[in-house]
């Protein structure tokens, strides 16, 4: 969320920046459609897509639940979280439903150390993370009838269970990350943003916004000093315009590979 005037009302209003992370390259995509949070964005953005798309449980994703060819895939990082925020709550079950949470980390872990390939995560994930879950799923059921409806602990208990179909796939795809908060990392500049320039002085600006964000997560994705690259780009650009030049050669991940770029 970035704050934007609202110059009709004197007032700011929320606006909305989506980003979007291409798991291959790691190359980061953000984008503002008028400050819009609506599920037609997410229908946009992703367009003739088909492959897995990671998220949060955001309800404007579940559309693609019925979309032929996309795979969606939960979040048990956001899971976890809805857990943390009930600890005050509920200490004791707060505190059981982020050790079964913790027990899925560890395998993530355990796998990390070793350099399995996606194939020997996938057979690890479903030999040891698959029946953690299903015994958390059997702690949901028997719990959440214990707490009361509108409580932290019952959001957090619903939360879970509603997408543990969603949740649970990753076990049988040893290339899908257990969580998505690599596109956490991109977006917390946004939030220190909101910190230093308050606001955006109109969805024109917003937009600019989003485009300024896309360029230096894909430098930071790409191994790229953004400095370096701006320093050197922004010199550049005139001349690409004046001569009709391709400026994708420009982008940082062609700018990195490229030594012609850098004469």
């Amino acid at each position: 969320m970035i704050p934007v005037i609202d110059n009709e009302n004197h007032r700011t209003r929320k606006g909305y920046e989506w980003c979007v992370r291409d798991a291959i390259t790691g190359d980061v995509m953000f984008h503002y459609d008028r400050g819009s949070r609506g599920g037609h964005v997410a229908r946009e953005l992703l367009g003739s897509f088909r492959g897995c798309v990671q998220s949060d449980g955001y309800e404007a994703y579940d559309q693609f639940e019925k979309v032929e060819g996309i795979t969606l895939h939960g979040c048990w990082a956001h899971a976890r979280r809805k857990y943390c925020d009930a600890l005050e709550e509920n200490k004791s079950l707060a505190t059981e439903a982020i050790c079964y949470i913790r027990k899925l980390y560890k395998v993530e872990e355990e796998a990390d150390r070793a350099g399995l390939t996606p194939e020997q995560r996938c057979e690890k994930r479903q030999k040891e993370s698959y029946p953690v879950i299903l015994t958390f799923e059997k702690w949901m059921m028997g719990h959440y009838r214990e707490v009361l409806p509108q409580s932290r602990t019952a959001k957090a208990i619903a939360y879970t269970y509603t997408l543990l179909p969603r949740l649970s796939r990753y076990v049988n795809d040893g290339r899908i990350n257990i969580d998505n908060n690599l596109i956490e990392n991109n977006i917390r500049p946004l939030a220190l943003g909101r910190k230093n320039f308050l606001f955006c002085g109109n969805d024109a600006s917003a937009y600019r916004a989003a485009i300024v964000y896309s360029l230096i997560g894909t430098c930071k994705a790409a191994g790229v000093e953004p400095r370096e690259w701006l320093e050197d780009v922004l010199k550049k650009i005139p001349y690409y315009l004046s001569d009709g030049r391709d400026m994708t050669g420009l982008l940082p991940r062609t700018w990195a590979n490229s030594a012609s770029t850098r004469d």
